[in-house]
């Protein structure tokens, strides 16, 4: 699935357009259809990834991870954070895996999801981040 168009450009056509479905039609590549485990197991093959390792690297349960990409559990925000840091994730990927689980994006303003920006832009690993959130006294994550 490519997507080519802003949401800002989607939301102005959307204002202007004449029926709901001339605009999804005409912008289907633009629309997210994919279910949350079809799009894990998308970046799976895509990243060459295992889950093995993507267990280790999120601090997640092996049963738990299994049944996300099984589309039988349907993680929280924070858990999903967690698997992006798992699957080594960029701002952009982890931004649309939030979008396509109906999460809320991480939110620059926002302390806790500014350090966790922070370190997904910068490689870090998920101890890396769990050490500054930490410092901030904000909640870690991959932990229950």
């Amino acid at each position: 699935m490519t997507i080519t168009k802003t949401t800002e450009q989607l939301n102005h056509e959307i204002k202007e357009a004449g029926n709901i479905q001339d605009f999804l039609v005409s912008n289907q590549n633009n629309i997210l259809t994919t279910s949350l485990s079809e799009h894990l197991r998308t970046l799976l093959f895509e990243k060459n990834l295992q889950k093995k390792d993507i267990i280790h690297n999120s601090l997640l349960d092996r049963v738990y991870v299994y049944q996300i990409f099984a589309g039988r559990k349907f993680p929280s925000r924070n858990k999903l954070i967690a698997l992006a840091f798992g699957m080594r994730l960029s701002v952009e990927e982890t931004q649309k895996l939030l979008k396509i689980s109906g999460n809320r994006e991480l939110y620059a303003r926002d302390e806790r999801d500014a350090i966790i920006l922070f370190a997904l832009h910068h490689n870090m690993t998920i101890s890396d981040a769990n050490e500054l959130l930490y410092e901030h006294e904000l909640k870690l994550l991959g932990i229950s």
